[in-house]
């Protein structure tokens, strides 16, 4: 007498309309999103610690050096020449003989106000900010050494990471200063299964990446347009 056993053989579930829709008006596509169960945790004492990195502004600060030592330079030889007994320079007469005739209300003095103080805002802002907002800054393992990672590196990094993920047909990693967003084209598997893995392997990479402040997690998974 044989031993006949029966094996259960693999289903494959398809999604109901509403979730084939998105919610959205694509009925064509199927789409998982998730804000990930990752939690970044508690990194904000090494943050502040680490800060971020400072930009130089050499562009800026050139210009305006630039333009200051001009300005300067002929303004000083106007006054020597004037000292030396030699006439001022026309554009200085014409500009005496204008502020005296023009009123304080006048419209090209308020919109010449309003330049110069749209400019001053400009370079005050430069001056109090960090800049460098595509450089995140790494965990300070030790207090003189300070490292940092591009934000497109890390991205790059993430992606690779996300393609080893079975199911995973393509994926788009933007990484922000607070979160990272991952939009992965699913061509088989169940897409809650696709996003649990992504999840957990963005959320592994994250971690190894060593930033100082870990950003959050956003994961989104649909199905290729159909043709």
């Amino acid at each position: 007498m044989s031993d006949e056993r029966t094996q259960q053989m693999p289903t494959l579930e398809k999604t109901p309309p509403a979730a084939q829709s998105g919610g959205g008006g694509g009925g064509h596509l199927e789409q998982a999103a998730s804000a990930a169960a990752y939690d970044p945790g508690g990194s904000g004492e090494t943050a502040s610690r680490a800060g971020r990195f400072w930009s130089l502004r050499r562009v800026p600060a050139g210009i305006v050096a630039l333009l200051a030592a001009a300005l300067a330079g002929v303004l000083l030889y106007d006054v020597a020449a004037v000292r030396a007994g030699e006439p001022a320079m026309g554009w200085r007469r014409t500009l005496a003989d204008e502020l005296a005739g023009t009123a304080v209300n006048d419209a090209k003095v308020l919109a010449a106000a309003c330049v110069v103080t749209l400019l001053g805002v400009w370079l005050i802002t430069l001056a109090v900010t960090p800049g460098r907002r595509g450089l995140l800054p790494m965990r300070r393992e030790h207090p003189h050494v300070r490292a940092g990672l591009e934000r497109s590196a890390a991205g790059l990094v993430l992606r690779d990471r996300a393609m080893q993920v079975t199911g995973v047909q393509s994926v788009d990693v933007s990484v922000g200063r607070r979160k990272v967003r991952a939009h992965a084209r699913a061509h088989f598997r169940d897409l809650h299964e696709v996003r649990g893995d992504l999840d957990s392997a963005l959320a592994e990479g994250i971690r190894q990446l060593g930033l100082a402040r870990q950003p959050g997690l956003s994961v989104h998974v649909r199905r290729p347009k159909r043709g």
